[in-house]
């Protein structure tokens, strides 16, 4: 039994290592125009569309404490002026 699992267990490392080898060297000089043509940056509308997410989220968050804020202010003095109010005879 400790022999097959030890067996398993080299077989593993084995495949491990053959998988982290590099990939063979190329052949020789290859002109760049031979090259296969790079995709251009495709990530660049996922950016912008993050970024623009982002500051869309940032400003809709600062309106709603805004106006929750104008709010609260607007209770509060209507409380002061009902205290005000009630304190006087």
């Amino acid at each position: 039994m400790k022999t097959l699992i030890a067996s398993l267990v080299l077989s593993l490392f084995a495949a491990v290592a053959a998988a982290q080898q590099p990939p063979p060297a190329q052949g020789g000089f290859v002109p760049i125009d031979q090259l296969p043509a790079a995709e251009p940056f495709p990530a660049a509308p996922l950016v912008i569309a993050a970024y623009a997410f982002v500051w869309l989220a940032v400003a809709f968050y600062v309106w709603s404490v805004w106006r929750r804020l104008d709010r609260v202010e607007r209770e509060l003095k209507a409380v002061t002026a009902r205290v005000e109010r009630g304190a006087r005879p």
